[in-house]
C-alpha cells in the first residue's frame, strides 16, 4: 500500500530530530495522529490545550537545540497554537507547527471552521505555505524545517485533511535537512577599529546577553584583559554569572543598581549578543559597541558608535589578540563593591520571612535556589515570579532558566516544564508560577500527571495580578481589578493526581519544599505570598516616585487605608532606599 502524505511528514520529522508532537488531535489531524501511532521513533504528547504544546515544543527546542514541533487541528485548534508560537518565534526557537486545515474543496467557501493560516502566522513565522498536492507537501515540508532550523524561528507548513491521506509522490528535492551552523567573524578591519576605541579608554563595561551562550570563558578573558565589569540580561544569567568574577548583575526592569551604574559610568559599553529591549536603561552618552550574529539588530535599541555582525566567541577569540592589557583597576573594584552591597541588601530581604499569608517571597525564591539540583532547569511566569527568579536563582553552569523573557506572555511556566521535563527526563525541573499564569493553564496539571512528569510546581500566591499592580502604582493610579480570587490549588493539585501542599506560615515553607522535592513524581506547593511586596527597578525615576505617592493617596482617600500601611510594611526597605 502507498505510504500516505501524513506517514511522509512523520518520517520526514523523525530524520530532522523531532522526538515528539505537541497536540489535540482531532477532524483534519487525525490521520497525523494515526501516523504517529503506527511510527514507534516519535510520540504523540495530546496537552489540553494547543498554546501550552507551542509552548513545551519551544522550550524544548532551546533546550536541546532539536526542532520542536506542535500541532493543532483546523480553525481553532491552530489559532490556539499562536500565542506560544509567537513567543517561540521571538525566543529564537526552532520550531514547526502544524496547521491542518479544511478540506482543499472548500478553501474559499467560508466553510466551517475555515481560516487563512497565510494571513494568521505570517507575522510569527520565517516560513508559512499551505500545501495542496503530494506533489508540492514534501518540498514545502524540507523547506520549512530547513527555515527553522537554519534561522532559528517558527515554520508553519498548513495541511489540509485531505491532503494528509492522499497517497505521497517521490520528489526530486532533498528529503533530509542541513543545519550547517556558520562560523562568522567581524573583518579584521572592523575588529581594529573596535580594539582601538577599547584602547583608549578605562572604564568599559561588558553587558553580555543569551548570545554568549557558549562564550563564558571568552567573556571572562576579555573582562580579565580590560578590567571590565560584567552586567548581563536576565536571558543570559545562566551563561554569564557563574564562576564570574567581575559580574556585577543585571539592569532593566528586574535588576539591581550595581548593573545600571556600571552601564552609566562607564566610558565605552561593549554589547556583546544582547537584543536588550529596555532603551531606557542604556546609557546615551557614552560611547557603545556592539556585536551581534543577526546584523539587523545592530545599533536598533542604542546609539551604536560601533555595530559588528560575528558570533561572539569567534569575535571575542578574534579581539583579545589586539586588545592591548589594561593595568587600572580602579573602576572596575568601585562596581564590584557596589555589588556586593547590592548583594547583602538582597540577602536581607531573605532573612524577614515574612508573616501568616504574607510569606515574603524573596525568602522563598532563596530557598528554591540552595535546595535545587545544580542542573536544574526553571521556567518562571512573566510578572513577579520573574523578578524574584531573577534576583535570587543562581547560575552553577548547568542550570537552565526558560521564561517568555521577549514576547513577555502570561502562563509559560507550567508549558514550558512540561517540555523540559519531556526533553530532559532525568534533570530536576522547576516550574514557579504567578497565580495569574496558573489559572490560566491548570487543565495542564492533567497533562503532568498523564506523562508522568516528576515536575515541582511552585507557585506564588499573592492573590493578585503583582505586575500590573505595581505598573499601575508607579503610574499614580489605585490598582483596579488586579485582585484574584484562586481556588484551592493544593486540592486542585490533588484533584488532578499530583501531591499537593498549602503553605500559609513562613516557618513552613523550608521543611514543605524539602519534602515536595525529595518526593518522587509531580508535585504542587502553593505558597501564600504577600501581596503587597514591591520590586524596585534599579533606579527609580522622580515621576514613580511621585505616581507611587498619588497612588497611595488615591487609595487612602478611597477609605483602603489598611493597603497603604500594608503596602509600607512590606517594603520599608524599598521605601526607605529610594528616599
Amino acid at each position: 500500500m502507498a505510504k500516505k502524505i501524513a506517514e511522509q511528514l512523520i518520517d520526514t520529522l523523525v530524520k530532522s530530530g523531532v522526538e515528539r508532537i505537541y497536540a489535540v488531535t482531532g477532524d483534519s489531524l487525525n490521520e497525523v495522529n494515526e501516523a504517529v501511532r503506527k511510527n514507534d521513533q516519535i510520540k504523540w504528547i495530546h496537552v489540553r490545550h494547543e498554546e501550552t504544546g507551542a509552548y513545551a515544543a519551544a522550550a524544548e527546542a532551546q533546550l536541546t537545540g532539536r526542532p520542536g514541533c506542535c500541532a493543532g487541528s483546523s480553525g481553532p485548534g491552530h489559532v490556539h497554537l499562536i500565542n506560544g508560537l509567537y513567543d517561540a518565534h521571538r525566543s529564537g526557537a526552532p520550531v514547526i507547527a502544524i496547521a491542518s486545515t479544511i478540506p482543499t474543496g472548500e478553501f474559499g467557501t467560508e466553510y466551517f471552521q475555515e481560516t487563512n493560516t497565510i494571513k494568521l502566522f505570517n507575522d510569527c513565522s520565517y516560513y508559512n505555505e499551505v500545501a495542496t498536492t503530494p506533489t508540492q507537501f514534501p518540498r514545502m515540508l524540507q523547506s520549512a524545517i530547513q527555515t527553522a532550523v537554519t534561522r532559528k524561528g517558527v515554520s508553519v507548513i498548513g495541511l489540509p485533511g485531505d491532503l494528509a491521506k492522499a497517497s505521497a509522490v517521490a520528489v526530486d528535492s532533498s528529503v533530509i535537512n542541513y543545519p550547517a551552523p556558520p562560523e562568522v567573524c567581524p573583518s579584521e578591519e572592523d575588529l581594529a577599529q573596535l580594539a582601538d576605541m577599547l584602547n583608549k579608554h578605562t572604564r568599559i563595561t561588558l553587558f553580555c546577553g543569551i548570545g554568549c551562550r557558549g562564550a563564558h570563558e571568552e567573556v571572562i578573558a576579555l573582562s580579565e584583559k580590560l578590567n571590565a565589569p560584567v552586567v548581563y540580561t536576565f536571558k543570559g544569567k545562566m551563561e554569564v554569572q557563574y564562576e564570574n568574577p567581575y559580574e556585577v548583575g543585571m539592569t532593566g526592569l528586574l535588576g539591581m543598581p550595581s548593573g545600571y551604574y556600571s552601564m552609566h559610568e562607564a566610558e565605552v559599553l561593549l554589547m556583546l549578543g544582547t537584543d536588550f529591549p529596555y532603551s531606557a536603561f542604556l546609557p546615551d552618552d557614552i560611547k557603545i559597541a556592539q556585536i551581534d550574529i543577526k546584523p539587523e539588530r545592530l545599533g536598533r535599541r542604542a546609539k551604536v558608535d560601533i555595530g559588528l555582525c560575528g558570533d561572539v566567541k569567534l569575535s571575542i577569540q578574534s579581539l583579545l589578540r589586539i586588545l592591548n592589557p589594561k593595568t587600572d583597576d580602579s573602576f572596575l573594584l568601585k562596581q564590584l563593591k557596589r555589588y556586593e552591597g547590592v548583594k547583602k541588601d538582597l540577602a536581607a530581604y531573605t532573612e524577614d520571612k515574612g508573616d501568616v499569608n504574607k510569606i515574603h517571597p524573596e525568602y522563598v525564591m532563596s530557598e528554591i535556589d540552595k535546595l535545587s539540583s545544580d542542573d536544574a532547569v526553571f521556567t518562571v511566569d512573566t510578572g513577579m515570579t520573574c523578578v524574584w527568579g531573577a534576583r535570587y536563582l543562581q547560575a552553577t553552569g548547568k542550570r537552565h532558566m526558560l521564561g517568555s523573557f521577549n514576547h513577555g506572555s502570561m502562563a509559560n511556566a507550567l508549558p514550558q516544564a512540561i517540555g523540559a521535563a519531556l526533553a530532559f527526563p532525568d534533570r530536576q525541573v522547576v516550574a514557579l508560577c504567578g497565580d495569574g499564569g496558573l489559572s490560566m493553564t491548570l487543565g495542564d496539571l492533567e497533562t503532568v500527571v498523564q506523562y508522568k512528569l516528576p515536575i515541582k510546581i511552585i507557585v506564588f500566591n499573592n492573590r493578585s495580578l503583582g505586575m500590573v499592580k505595581l505598573e499601575m502604582e508607579v503610574d499614580g493610579l489605585p490598582d483596579w481589578q488586579t485582585n484574584m480570587l484562586n481556588p484551592d490549588f493544593s486540592q486542585v493539585a490533588e484533584a488532578m493526581g499530583m501531591a499537593g501542599f498549602n503553605v500559609s506560615d513562613p516557618e513552613e515553607v523550608l521543611t514543605t519544599l524539602l519534602n515536595a522535592f525529595e518526593l518522587d513524581g509531580p508535585v504542587l506547593v502553593n505558597i501564600m505570598t504577600d501581596p503587597n511586596a514591591l520590586a524596585m527597578p534599579p533606579k527609580i525615576e522622580f515621576g514613580q516616585m511621585v505616581g507611587f505617592a498619588q497612588s497611595m493617596y488615591k487609595l487612602l482617600i478611597n477609605g483602603r487605608s489598611q493597603e497603604v500601611i500594608d503596602t509600607i510594611n512590606s517594603n520599608f526597605k524599598h521605601i526607605r532606599e529610594v528616599f
